[in-house]
């Protein structure tokens, strides 16, 4: 960052600590020390600690830190009906400092994407997007180890971010990877988009714009947002799935959210269950319909870069992550790598039997269901996940967030969704009615 702020020099070790003392000066309730808020902001701070201790010397102490507070996040999640009591906690710092407070630390976000190098995934990611604006196949070049995105992210990444990074590098003085450029224009606009989906979430659905400031705030301070600022494919699913949420009222809306989510990673297609059974038989439709026309659109971003059949199947079945699939001894980077994966098998056995379960139990739900049940279906993926397992906090922490941060709900329900052939021809009849009504009133004017 000397580039910029001369003379700045952080590293992860002293972040943690700044962000630490902000964050307690900020949010902690001094006056009721065995609140939920205090419990909740302790647990979030634990997290810190284990990705740290992932660069240190001893890296499989630090995957362990990581599945133990995993593991306490999710038994919060779990148990959060059983808080009855939601009462307004105030921030320690007034609406005007909050908000200044947030775009502060966005700037200082900014400001750490633009200065350091970005992250190898986010780089291959530019690079596979561009491949995707030349209609270029190069997955029988691509190496092995090199990370593949999903559909959906090679989309947003090459519309908003490799062709805007064209023009800047093209009008330049300086000699500017467009590649790097790219890189940290997707990855600034990953944050941004959860910054203002958790402040819309919070003035659209908790009442209280403060509160989603509040949010955002947050997730800006926490330490782990710096450690993984540049991981565009930890930021953007996060981003898409807030969004959902923040439209759950609009089912087509939400399904498309949702759908370009499960075509960034794969962690989103355990949401599905949940959000149809919280819709309804006529809701589920509206949203399914949704989930397919975005799939059609992936499907056809495949075909854009195949040179024929057999490069369009490869190219579908190398957008998958089959690495969850991998039983062996020794496979996988994390918790799992040095343990035999039979003691995973029950692991993942107890989370689809979870899955099952919170999507069926309560049958009637509201959105403090819907928050809590995706908060926790996304964080018990990182029990059994065998490539890092624990490590992508990103995916979950805004979801937790809004879980944190939430007032009383119950008035929040599913909304009552029509067939959609009914829908349009109410929309039909809407249309041909306004252009009746203009046409009258442009008769009386004359």
């Amino acid at each position: 960052m000397d580039y910029i702020l001369r003379g700045y020099q952080v590293n992860e070790s002293t972040w943690f600590y700044l962000s630490l003392l902000l964050m307690v000066a900020v949010f902690f309730r001094f006056n009721r020390l065995w609140s939920l808020r205090n419990i909740d902001l302790i647990l979030l701070l634990s997290v810190s600690p284990g990705l740290l201790l992932l660069g240190s010397s001893r890296p499989t102490f630090g995957y362990a830190w990581l599945f133990v507070c995993t593991g306490l996040i999710l038994v919060r999640l779990f148990l959060d009906s059983v808080f009855k009591r939601r009462p307004l906690l105030e921030q320690n710092l007034n609406s005007s400092g909050l908000a200044f407070l947030c775009v502060a630390a966005f700037a200082f976000q900014v400001t750490k994407v633009a200065t350091e190098p970005p992250a190898a995934s986010t780089v291959a990611t530019v690079r596979q997007a561009d491949e995707l604006l030349r209609r270029k196949d190069n997955s029988t070049e691509r190496h092995e180890s090199e990370a593949v995105s999903g559909p959906a992210t090679k989309l947003i990444t090459a519309t908003a971010a490799v062709a805007p990074a064209m023009l800047v590098a093209q009008n330049t003085e300086r000699v500017v990877s467009a590649e790097l450029i790219a890189a940290r224009i997707i990855a600034c606009l990953s944050h941004l988009a959860v910054v203002l989906g958790l402040i819309f979430l919070g003035w659209r659905h908790l009442g209280d714009i403060r509160l989603g400031v509040a949010m955002a705030t947050m997730y800006l301070l926490l330490p782990c947002t710096a450690y993984q600022v540049s991981n565009v494919d930890h930021v953007l699913p996060a981003a898409l799935v807030i969004w959902s949420l923040a439209f759950y009222h609009k089912p087509m809306i939400a399904g498309g959210l949702m759908g370009l989510a499960c075509g960034t990673v794969f962690f989103p297609a355990f949401l599905l269950p949940l959000w149809a059974a919280f819709y309804g038989r006529k809701g589920a439709v509206r949203f399914g319909a949704a989930l397919g026309i975005v799939a059609s659109v992936l499907i056809g971003t495949l075909a854009l870069t195949a040179l024929d059949s057999h490069s369009f199947l490869r190219q579908t079945i190398g957008s998958i992550d089959w690495s969850i699939l991998q039983f062996q001894n020794g496979s996988g980077i994390g918790f799992w790598a040095a343990i035999s994966p039979v003691y995973r098998l029950p692991v993942m056995a107890v989370f689809l039997v979870g899955v099952i379960l919170l999507t069926i139990f309560p049958r009637r739900k509201n959105i403090e269901h819907l928050m809590a049940h995706s908060a926790a279906i996304v964080v018990a993926t990182q029990l059994w996940y065998p490539q890092h397992g624990g490590v992508y906090v990103m995916w979950y922490l805004p979801l937790v967030l809004a879980v944190v941060f939430r007032p009383r709900l119950t008035h929040l329900v599913p909304p009552d969704a029509a067939p959609l052939l009914r829908v349009a021809r109410t929309a039909h009849t809407e249309a041909r009615q306004e252009r009746t009504f203009s046409t009258v009133n442009r008769q009386q004017l004359r």
